[in-house]
C-alpha cells in the first residue's frame, strides 16, 4: 500500500437522523470498516492475525473532530493514514471526505495490539508489524 488506502461508502437511510444527516457515531463504523479494509487491502487481515498469533488490534485512544455533516445518499470516502508503528501501537489518521474532496471529519486513532486471553498488550507480530512500518515511514510528513 503506497499512500493512504481509500474505501468508498454511500450513506443509507440507516446512518441518518429524520432530516437526513449522518448519525456522528455513523463515522467510528466508517472508520472501522475502513481500518479492516486497509489491513486486508495489505494482504494483513485481522482475522489472520487472531487465527496464527491470538493478538488482535483494539482501539486505545480516538479524538474526531467533525467538520461538515455528511448526508443521505451522498458518497463519501474514508482515508486510512498510517502515521507510526512502535511494538504494540499503531496511529493512524483517517479522515472522511465527500468525494469531491471536502473533509467531513478527521480521526486520529490509537491503536494498540492485544492477546486474545486477556486482552493485555504485547508486540505486534510479524508481518504485521514490518508492514506497517513500512507504509508509515513511505509517509510524507
Amino acid at each position: 500500500m503506497s499512500g493512504p488506502h481509500l474505501w468508498p461508502i454511500r450513506v443509507y437511510f440507516e446512518d441518518t437522523d429524520a432530516g437526513g444527516v449522518a448519525y456522528h457515531a455513523r463515522y467510528l463504523h466508517w472508520a472501522e470498516r475502513a481500518r479492516t479494509e486497509a489491513l486486508r487491502a495489505m494482504g494483513l487481515p485481522h482475522q489472520e492475525m487472531i487465527t496464527r498469533h491470538g493478538v488482535f488490534l483494539v482501539v486505545r485512544r480516538l479524538e474526531v473532530e467533525y467538520f461538515k455533516p455528511a448526508r443521505l445518499d451522498e458518497s463519501v470516502v474514508v482515508e486510512t493514514h498510517i502515521r507510526r508503528v512502535t511494538g504494540v501501537q499503531v496511529a493512524l489518521r483517517q479522515v472522511v471526505r465527500r468525494d469531491a474532496g471536502e473533509v467531513l471529519a478527521v480521526l486520529d486513532v490509537r491503536l494498540a495490539s492485544v492477546g486474545q486471553g486477556g486482552a493485555k498488550p504485547v508486540p505486534l507480530p510479524e508481518p504485521w508489524r514490518s508492514a506497517l512500518r513500512a507504509v508509515a515511514e513511505a509517509a510524507p510528513g
